[in-house]
């Protein structure tokens, strides 16, 4: 689970990825996808392992943006 500390990885949106649907920066894993993988009881080895071009910090990013309230995401391009 997310604890308070900084993480690099960051959920954004942009229209040219999904369509604008929040992802982990610099991949097309929407943060929804992690999020329901978490809350199904995996592991974050077996979640790493389903995606394996998601950041070591991707899951902790994930859970910050749920715990901030999904709030709208940065556009990154």
């Amino acid at each position: 689970m997310a604890t308070g500390k900084q993480v690099a990885a960051m959920v954004v949106s942009d229209d040219g990825i999904l369509g604008g649907v929040p992802v982990v920066a610099g991949t097309r894993i929407p943060a929804d996808t992690v999020l329901a993988e978490v809350r199904t009881g995996k592991s974050r080895f077996d979640i790493f392992r389903s995606y394996p071009s998601l950041p070591a910090d991707g899951i902790d990013a994930c859970l910050a943006w749920e715990k901030a309230g999904r709030p709208p995401c940065a556009i990154h391009s």
